[in-house]
């Protein structure tokens, strides 16, 4: 048989190259590479804690792989909150992303960045025109493969990995139009790194080490709103000045919501010098009223306050602090939180419950599927 060829391996009866079986008893056939490649249910070359998802890009493959993101609306045209979109909330830094356009899997992505808020990308043009403008987006560094396997050839050997639910492909092996992105099993990332071969593995070893880059267009984003503030002159002069200042969670702003807060309640912090007024509901997605409405907000210190901002945690309305499923938990704990144990920082005004309704909703990094 060559070293190229396919073999026929039955899982279940005895060893595979002298490892123990696996628990499973199907026929699955691996094209075998004379590399030390992942081949199903063989060498785990990859870290358990890293995640996977495959990404439907028939309409935006061109723009998203060359510009190096993945980027969805929030929400379906219709307004319903779409679980397939809700996943871009859960990428981290060193996730593998396969690739899926027309019938193969073109490329496969590394997660360079966390997702964040940022508005549609004008390369998209008419593709995906009736998407909100604003959405969610995660800087991903793609690799175009040589073999671009077409998961439906084998359709017998992936079936059984399929996840109950949000699959990416129907049981016949054809892809699912409504989907997105969506996290698939280790077990299936792992037969499909096989079929692909040997080009996995150098990006699974870099993948292992990436550092996470920073959502650096956001900033641009809200300076560009900033700037539309300034030049406003239908809002009186101090207003505009005041409403520039809650940007950065001071002046009028921090006032109003000291008249509601009086400490960081995280920290305990007191001394004003020290405290953010931070938005609930960002400074960028808010009204001018809702700018400078003390509701929404709270009084952070500044590590907290970045935290809150870029959604790593969230409170719910009776005071239970939500921590991210993809916050660096010991990071976490050496910037003041209490990870081991839950953590209650007291109820809010009915004010602040809706502001922080929309935080959960459209910031914290934690998707929300029934």
């Amino acid at each position: 048989m060559s070293r190229h060829g396919e073999r026929k391996e039955q899982i279940g009866a005895g060893k595979l190259d002298g490892r123990p079986k696996p628990k499973r008893s199907e026929y699955i056939s691996v094209r075998l590479y004379p590399c030390r490649c992942v081949r199903a249910f063989g060498w785990h070359l990859f870290d358990r804690d890293m995640r996977y998802w495959w990404v439907n890009q028939n309409q935006t493959y061109r723009q998203e792989v060359q510009g190096g993101y993945l980027w969805s609306p929030k929400r379906n045209a219709n307004g319903v909150r779409n679980p397939f979109y809700e996943s871009m909330r859960e990428v981290s830094p060193g996730d593998l992303v396969f690739s899926f356009m027309d019938t193969r899997i073109q490329a496969i992505g590394i997660a360079e960045s966390y997702c964040w808020e940022s508005p549609k990308p004008l390369e998209f043009g008419s593709a995906g025109q009736n998407w909100e403008n604003i959405g969610w987006k995660v800087t991903v560094a793609f690799t175009g493969l040589v073999h671009k396997i077409r998961p439906k050839d084998h359709i017998d050997v992936l079936r059984p990995l399929l996840p109950e639910r949000y699959s990416p492909l129907q049981p016949d092996g054809n892809g699912l139009q409504s989907v997105y992105l969506t996290e698939i099993p280790l077990a299936l990332a792992e037969v499909l790194m096989g079929l692909i071969g040997q080009e996995v593995e150098p990006l699974a070893i870099s993948a292992r080490t990436t550092k996470p880059v920073v959502a650096d267009d956001l900033d641009v984003w809200e300076g560009k709103l900033e700037q539309q503030v300034a030049n406003d002159i239908s809002v009186p002069e101090t207003e505009r000045k005041a409403l520039i200042r809650a940007r950065k969670g001071q002046g009028l702003f921090k006032e109003r919501v000291s008249q509601i807060e009086t400490k960081c309640r995280i920290t305990g912090v007191q001394n004003p010098v020290h405290l953010i007024a931070s938005h609930c509901k960002p400074w960028r997605d808010s009204s001018n009223e809702e700018r400078l409405n003390g509701e929404n907000g709270l009084l952070l210190t500044p590590s907290i306050d970045h935290l809150f901002d870029r959604g790593f945690i969230g409170f719910e309305d009776n005071g239970r602090l939500i921590i991210s499923p993809v916050a660096h938990r010991p990071s976490l704990q050496r910037m003041g939180i209490d990870t081991t144990n839950a953590v209650n920082v007291g109820g809010f005004s009915s004010g602040q419950r809706t502001f922080l309704d929309f935080h959960r909703n459209a910031v914290l990094l934690q998707a929300a599927r029934k």
